[in-house]
């Protein structure tokens, strides 16, 4: 069984149209590594190649491009690695096989049972939440506003905040902002929606306001509800 640590590359050169009884070669040795239950193979399709005979195959070359090279390539441990070769070797009649050492360092497979439904906590309790309304143009050090409020609200430990991004709108100025099937706006409205206690929107309102040049916030009392899973 492959596990973290020292292992063994094998790699095998053939070409596309090569045969093996009654089919093609690259199936199989496909076959053959499944049926072996080697941990993982894959086999890709080259662009083009040439090898020992020195005749260039591309898929821009009709009476060639069915002789395109396929490479299949396995990692395993080297006692799967010697027990696999010598029937690898009696395969590939006209090709290359080429072992290398490497190094496992992180094998991850996904886990085949069902996560258990853990326990949630629910907290609730009064809040406030806060609305920034801006236009997607606007700009803060060469960046997106809307990015880099969301970077600083991360940096703020606020607890979420969601961007929306409007189809219709129009502010202060007066000037419509929209979006059309023969034009779409570079300054479509932008809407942050942001809820955590009355102490971190307090904070928060004071930076963003320090951000902005022109747009409008709002903050709202709200009860909040918060599901977390544990």
């Amino acid at each position: 069984m492959l596990t973290k640590g020292p292992a063994k590359k094998v790699t095998i050169f053939i070409n596309e149209d090569a045969p093996h009884r009654m089919t093609s070669l690259h199936d199989a040795l496909m076959t053959f590594l499944l049926h072996k239950n080697v941990a993982g193979a894959t086999a890709t399709r080259a662009f083009s190649g040439f090898g020992s005979h020195h005749a260039l195959h591309t898929p821009r070359m009709e009476a060639t491009a069915e002789h395109l090279p396929i490479r299949i390539e396995f990692i395993e441990t080297a006692e799967r690695v010697d027990e696999l070769l010598p029937t690898l070797y009696e395969m590939v009649t006209d090709g290359l096989i080429e072992v290398q050492d490497t190094v496992v360092i992180k094998l991850a497979r996904p886990s085949t049972q069902p996560d258990p439904k853990l326990p949630h906590q629910r907290k609730a309790g009064p809040a406030k939440m806060l609305r920034i309304f801006l236009g997607e143009a606007d700009k803060f050090e060469d960046e997106a506003l809307y990015d880099a409020i969301v970077k600083k609200l991360r940096l703020m430990d606020i607890a979420g905040a969601t961007v929306y991004r409007g189809i219709l709108g129009y502010g202060a100025k007066g000037h419509q902002h929209k979006q059309s099937f023969l034009h779409v706006s570079r300054d479509l409205p932008i809407m942050l929606s942001v809820i955590d206690t009355p102490e971190k929107i307090r904070a928060a309102a004071e930076v963003i306001e320090g951000m902005l040049e022109d747009g409008l916030l709002v903050i709202s009392d709200v009860e909040m509800i918060r599901l977390v899973r544990s």
